[in-house]
């Protein structure tokens, strides 16, 4: 397949490289166009005010990868390859392995989704996948098992509009639980901001927030799937099945009623 891979990390960061790298030993066609440095939490963000730059980075990867540096955010990452640097479209989009996890409501934030999250709009295949750790640092079986989704779900059916959300627990796959579908969570924070003072007397704030450990609560979906953060502390990995469309989905007769004329 040819594949083409982001994230939001940066193109020098550890999960980015070894699932590049695990794919290109399985055969593929891999393309690596990244952030030039970290980019984490701008959402689907794009660069409007700045030229966008690119370099390559080909010496960060192994023999037969293509990679490129892009001053960007994930997103823009994902239409310059597209529009610019690829000779033809990829089979497969991916963006991670980020470090650390995106679930349930934070994929909001997360630059790692809003990279696949690119990909589903221009109707690709794509897929986000993260460690639900930041402190793990073995990403060779998490990169095995994105691979392994990616291809099962190629060989099966993909839908245009389906973007595949996957988090891996920190350990290694031998330890890990069952493979399962999972609801987005909805996520909650304490104490989200820490009020500081600099050393010249001004008030400045930290986002430093610690979330809040909820394993019932979660949006659509079949009932008996658990909360992808569920999934995650059973130590399964989880996979949330995203679409673009963010059209209300409740009753009609619970919309405000503006009395239109």
């Amino acid at each position: 397949m040819k594949i083409l891979i982001s994230n939001d990390d940066g193109v020098s960061s550890l999960g980015i490289r070894t699932l590049a790298s695990e794919a290109s030993i399985h055969g593929h066609e891999v393309t690596v166009v990244a952030p030039d440095q970290e980019r984490s939490a701008t959402g689907h963000g794009l660069t409007l005010q700045n030229p966008i730059r690119v370099e390559q980075a080909n010496e960060l990867y192994p023999e037969g990868v293509i990679s490129w540096s892009c001053s960007g955010t994930p997103a823009d990452c994902i239409k310059i390859a597209l529009s610019e640097l690829l000779p033809s479209k990829p089979d497969l989009v991916l963006s991670g392995i980020n470090h650390g996890p995106n679930l349930g409501t934070d994929i909001f934030c997360s630059g790692t989704v809003a990279a696949a999250m690119e990909g589903t709009l221009e109707g690709l295949p794509s897929m986000a996948v993260s460690i639900a750790c930041y402190k793990w640092r073995d990403f060779k079986g998490a990169a095995q098992i994105a691979l392994d989704v990616a291809q099962k779900a190629l060989n099966d059916q993909w839908p245009s509009s389906l973007l595949l959300n996957l988090n891996i627990p920190p350990c290694i796959p031998e330890k890990m639980g069952s493979l399962g579908w999972s609801r987005l969570s909805i996520r909650r924070y304490e104490e989200q901001f820490s009020k500081r003072q600099d050393p010249r007397g001004s008030t400045y704030f930290w986002l430093a927030g610690e979330v809040v450990k909820d394993l019932e609560s979660a949006g659509d979906g079949p009932r008996e799937w658990p909360s992808d953060v569920a999934q995650i502390e059973s130590n399964g990995p989880s996979l949330t099945p995203i679409q673009p469309d963010l059209f209300w989905r409740g009753p009609l007769e619970n919309l405000p009623n503006l009395n239109f004329s």
